[in-house]
């Protein structure tokens, strides 16, 4: 059966419809699965970035405790050098004076520390001198606020003062290294053999 020309173009019209249908079938399928293969990317590079960050954060967030727990025990060996220091004055000044009574003053913010280390520092000073001691610390006169620190002891009626205050303890140091001192700025002074 021989087919005229108007049916082989309806053929040829029916078969470029059937391909351009395909065709746009097929190019709506490649888009569809680009565009879900886009989102699952994205999705894995959002999660991975958000496990960086939420990694970086946590990094920072230990870095922080760790520095917390490291100031802490810094604060807390300040604390205990601080108790061991004024205790140490204490029993210093109470071996000075070696009294029955004494009375002790220090900058009114020191007043718990000097408190607990008195508590602290008599039986020591007992063990020591074989003396009984007791010890009141002055709430009504202090040191002076702004003062370095350290304490005065005095005695029981207040005739003697045992200063064992920062500023003291440097003041004596000064005066004990002045001839060192007078020595390398000056020379070696013949005359001043008993001072050397």
């Amino acid at each position: 059966m021989a087919l005229n020309d108007v049916d082989v173009q309806k053929q040829i019209k029916h078969m470029k419809a059937f391909i351009a249908q395909e065709a746009n079938e097929k190019a709506e399928e490649i888009d569809a699965k680009a565009e879900e293969e886009f989102y699952i990317e994205k999705g894995r590079l959002v999660q991975t970035q958000r496990l960086k960050v939420m990694e970086y954060f946590e990094k920072k967030e230990k870095q922080i405790e760790q520095q917390k727990k490291i100031q802490m025990s810094t604060v807390r060996n300040q604390a205990r050098l601080k108790i061991l220091r004024a205790r140490n004055d204490l029993i210093s000044g109470l071996l000075r004076l070696l009294e029955p009574v004494v009375i002790v003053r220090c900058r009114p913010q020191d007043h718990l520390l000097v408190e607990a280390a008195v508590q602290k520092a008599i039986p020591e000073y007992m063990a020591v001198s074989q003396k009984c001691v007791e010890v009141q610390v002055d709430r009504e006169v202090h040191l002076a606020v702004n003062a370095a620190g350290g304490v005065e002891v005095y005695s029981g009626n207040q005739r003697i003062k045992v200063s064992n205050t920062l500023e003291s303890q440097l003041d004596r140091l000064a005066e004990q290294k002045m001839p060192e001192i007078r020595k390398a700025l000056f020379g070696a002074n013949p005359n001043r053999k008993f001072f050397v």
